[in-house]
């Protein structure tokens, strides 16, 4: 997927082994890895995140939708144009609220939320390669348990 990583600098011995520096590492690979795979599919992380949540969600308000993914409302804007512009995702007027805009995703838009989950999937594999099939079990949930992240359930997809 992406050349090997070339090895980080050293770290200042008084951070290099505290667990939140060694996180925030390991999360900027991953972003990285994940960046470039969805990249692949022509798509930014957040084009992604948000193409995700209207998958989750739909149909969703769209001052909703940045509640949600946590996105500032202008920002949201340009992301949702991009997305329409795309095909990927499609606004109308609410019929519960003819106020507010409704976000629905296209098919086109479903299919790229799968082909990119098997993406960021395959880069997630590539960050934990180092870890054997059960090391990165106990990893993922130990991670949960810090973040305060319940594990997903059978009906969230």
């Amino acid at each position: 997927m992406t050349a090997a990583t070339p090895p980080s600098p050293a770290a200042p011995s008084a951070i290099r082994d505290l667990p939140s520096w060694l996180l925030g590492r390991a999360a900027a690979r991953g972003r990285a890895l994940v960046a470039d795979a969805l990249a692949e599919q022509g798509l930014k992380m957040w084009h992604h995140v948000v193409l995700c949540a209207v998958s989750d969600l739909e149909p969703v308000a769209q001052a909703d939708l940045v509640r949600s993914v946590r996105l500032d409302p202008k920002d949201m804007v340009g992301v949702l144009n991009d997305l329409q512009k795309a095909g990927l995702v499609e606004r109308a007027p609410d019929p519960g609220d003819r106020r507010k805009n409704a976000v629905t995703i296209t098919e086109a838009g479903r299919g790229l939320v799968g082909t990119c989950a098997a993406s960021a999937r395959a880069a997630n594999d590539e960050l934990l390669a180092v870890l054997s099939a059960a090391e990165r079990e106990l990893f993922t949930d130990l991670l949960r348990r810090v973040a305060a992240v319940p594990a997903a359930s059978a009906e969230d997809g």
